[in-house]
């Protein structure tokens, strides 16, 4: 069965500084305005920049899940991007609030697919704070199996060995300038070596810890740049992802039939 082409869109953003109610109009404001695609990915941390201590900023009530969800519903496209998030109390005991980097991938018929970032920044002390995701998860939109990544989940290729399981990884990042060629190079190359398309998200502007200049973009399998944001630019980027001609391509040069296995969480 031929499963149609998809298209997707990447807002790069200046995320205002622990503001989710300004960022959930700017959001609202670019996506009154570029709403033509199946799914739209924003970066990491999108409601309040990144927070690396989440008490008083984490989402508690679900509030920016219910924005997505009414936005993927409004628009008819599906949504993705992370929120610092406090979970519910397991019980009646007073303990101290559990906190996650959770990924929300959802559709326009409300369906919600959790991501919860596995490698946690520890060299920014976000592990301090996070509780670091298990669970390596695939979601699916349109016939396409998206692999759901966060930031520096980039930097650990055994996590993301395409399996056979996804067509494209989604990557929602906060990827300060400093280390921008990193960021580059590596995306290419998890496009290479994964034979998948790549769609990341970064943001532009300044936080107190760091400048950041974007980078996002959208890269075919056999690496070639299919759409790119410029630098320090607030920009909706959008291209179309084809399993057709992903297919026809794995489908000469496979190198994944010779790949190595790895036993990792799953």
């Amino acid at each position: 069965m031929t499963v149609p082409d998809l298209h997707i869109a990447v807002l790069q953003m200046d995320i205002a500084w622990q503001s989710p109610q300004h960022n959930m109009q700017c959001v609202a404001q670019w996506l009154a305005r570029h709403h033509d695609a199946d799914v739209c990915l924003l970066p990491e941390m999108w409601t309040t920049g990144f927070v690396v201590d989440p008490a008083g900023q984490a989402d508690a009530t679900g509030e920016a899940l219910r924005c997505m969800q009414a936005w993927a519903a409004q628009y008819r496209m599906a949504l993705c991007g992370t929120v610092a998030t406090q979970l519910p109390a397991e019980s009646n005991e007073a303990k101290p609030p559990r906190y996650v980097n959770r990924m929300y991938f959802v559709t326009p018929q409300g369906d919600v697919t959790i991501y919860d970032k596995r490698h946690l920044f520890s060299m920014g002390g976000e592990n301090r704070h996070y509780t670091a995701g298990s669970q390596r998860v695939v979601a699916t939109c349109c016939g396409m199996r998206f692999l759901l990544l966060t930031c520096y989940d980039l930097r650990f290729p055994v996590w993301i060995r395409n399996r056979g399981d996804y067509d494209a990884l989604l990557i929602a990042a906060n990827w300060p300038q400093a280390r921008r060629r990193v960021w580059d190079v590596l995306l290419q190359a998890r496009a290479l070596e994964n034979q998948c398309y790549v769609v990341a998200a970064n943001r532009v502007g300044d936080d107190p810890t760091a400048h950041y200049n974007g980078g996002s973009c959208i890269i075919d399998p056999k690496g070639k740049m299919l759409a790119a944001a410029d630098d320090d630019m607030q920009q909706c980027i959008a291209a179309t992802l084809s399993r057709e001609r992903q297919s026809a391509f794995t489908d000469k040069f496979n190198t994944l039939a010779d790949a190595d296995s790895f036993n990792i969480i799953s």
